[in-house]
Protein backbone atom coordinates (compact mmCIF):
# COMPACT_ATOMS: atom_id res chain seq x y z
CA UNK A 1 0.00 0.00 0.00
CA UNK A 2 1.52 3.35 -1.01
CA UNK A 3 1.24 6.41 1.17
CA UNK A 4 -0.21 9.44 -0.58
CA UNK A 5 2.37 12.21 -0.70
CA UNK A 6 1.70 15.78 0.36
CA UNK A 7 -0.29 17.76 -2.18
CA UNK A 8 1.52 20.19 -4.48
CA UNK A 9 -0.11 23.36 -5.82
CA UNK A 10 0.68 25.43 -8.89
CA UNK A 11 -0.32 29.05 -8.27
CA UNK A 12 -0.51 31.57 -11.10
CA UNK A 13 -0.92 35.23 -10.22
CA UNK A 14 -0.26 38.70 -11.60
CA UNK A 15 2.18 41.08 -9.92
CA UNK A 16 3.62 44.26 -11.43
CA UNK A 17 2.50 43.38 -14.99
CA UNK A 18 4.14 39.94 -14.80
CA UNK A 19 2.50 36.53 -14.53
CA UNK A 20 4.14 34.46 -11.81
CA UNK A 21 3.82 30.67 -11.75
CA UNK A 22 5.05 29.11 -8.53
CA UNK A 23 4.77 25.73 -6.82
CA UNK A 24 4.07 25.24 -3.12
CA UNK A 25 3.11 22.49 -0.70
CA UNK A 26 0.86 24.59 1.57
CA UNK A 27 -1.96 26.91 0.53
CA UNK A 28 -4.49 28.56 2.85
CA UNK A 29 -7.20 31.14 2.89
CA UNK A 30 -5.64 33.88 5.00
CA UNK A 31 -6.96 35.57 8.12
CA UNK A 32 -6.06 38.79 6.29
CA UNK A 33 -9.22 39.56 4.34
CA UNK A 34 -8.77 39.10 0.59
CA UNK A 35 -5.44 37.21 0.66
CA UNK A 36 -4.26 33.63 0.30
CA UNK A 37 -1.23 32.31 2.18
CA UNK A 38 1.38 30.32 0.31
CA UNK A 39 4.05 28.33 2.20
CA UNK A 40 6.77 25.77 1.48
CA UNK A 41 7.79 26.91 -1.99
CA UNK A 42 9.14 24.19 -4.27
CA UNK A 43 11.69 24.89 -6.98
CA UNK A 44 13.17 22.46 -9.50
CA UNK A 45 16.52 20.84 -8.86
CA UNK A 46 19.46 21.89 -10.97
CA UNK A 47 20.51 19.13 -13.32
CA UNK A 48 23.54 19.47 -15.53
CA UNK A 49 24.44 22.76 -17.11
CA UNK A 50 20.95 23.85 -18.13
CA UNK A 51 19.68 26.69 -15.90
CA UNK A 52 16.34 28.46 -16.36
CA UNK A 53 16.94 32.19 -15.68
CA UNK A 54 13.31 32.96 -14.76
CA UNK A 55 13.25 30.11 -12.21
CA UNK A 56 16.56 31.30 -10.76
CA UNK A 57 15.13 34.82 -10.45
CA UNK A 58 12.06 33.48 -8.62
CA UNK A 59 14.22 31.29 -6.39
CA UNK A 60 16.32 34.29 -5.36
CA UNK A 61 13.23 36.50 -4.92
CA UNK A 62 11.57 33.97 -2.60
CA UNK A 63 14.72 32.86 -0.78
CA UNK A 64 14.26 33.32 2.95
CA UNK A 65 10.50 33.82 2.56
CA UNK A 66 8.59 31.67 5.04
CA UNK A 67 5.10 32.66 3.89
CA UNK A 68 3.76 34.85 1.13
CA UNK A 69 0.39 36.62 1.09
CA UNK A 70 -1.09 36.99 -2.39
CA UNK A 71 -4.16 39.18 -3.00
CA UNK A 72 -7.09 37.06 -4.20
CA UNK A 73 -7.85 39.48 -7.01
CA UNK A 74 -4.35 38.86 -8.45
CA UNK A 75 -4.77 35.07 -8.60
CA UNK A 76 -5.40 33.68 -12.07
CA UNK A 77 -5.51 30.00 -11.26
CA UNK A 78 -4.65 27.41 -8.60
CA UNK A 79 -4.14 23.75 -9.55
CA UNK A 80 -3.31 20.74 -7.41
CA UNK A 81 -0.62 18.83 -9.33
CA UNK A 82 1.29 15.56 -8.88
CA UNK A 83 4.74 16.95 -9.63
CA UNK A 84 6.26 20.39 -9.85
CA UNK A 85 7.43 21.99 -13.05
CA UNK A 86 9.63 25.00 -13.60
CA UNK A 87 8.62 28.15 -11.75
CA UNK A 88 8.29 31.02 -14.23
CA UNK A 89 7.81 34.72 -14.69
CA UNK A 90 6.21 35.83 -17.95
CA UNK A 91 5.18 39.22 -19.27
CA UNK A 92 1.47 39.86 -18.87
CA UNK A 93 0.26 40.63 -22.35
CA UNK A 94 -3.08 41.84 -21.16
CA UNK A 95 -4.90 38.90 -22.79
CA UNK A 96 -8.45 38.23 -21.79
CA UNK A 97 -7.79 37.61 -18.09
CA UNK A 98 -9.14 40.46 -15.98
CA UNK A 99 -8.86 40.31 -12.20
CA UNK A 100 -12.15 40.78 -10.35
CA UNK A 101 -12.54 43.96 -8.37
CA UNK A 102 -12.92 43.16 -4.70
CA UNK A 103 -15.27 45.47 -2.86
CA UNK A 104 -14.96 45.40 0.93
CA UNK A 105 -18.15 44.49 2.79
CA UNK A 106 -20.27 47.35 4.10
CA UNK A 107 -21.21 47.24 7.73
CA UNK A 108 -24.21 49.11 9.12
CA UNK A 109 -23.36 52.06 11.31
CA UNK A 110 -23.74 51.56 15.02
CA UNK A 111 -26.77 53.29 16.52
CA UNK A 112 -25.86 56.04 18.96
Amino acid sequence: MSKKSDPMFRVQFISQDKVFEIYARQLYSSDLYGFIEVEEFVFGERSGLLVDPSEEKLKSEFSGVKRSYIPMHAVIRIDEVDTNGPARIKDHKGGNVTPLAMVPPRFPRDAD
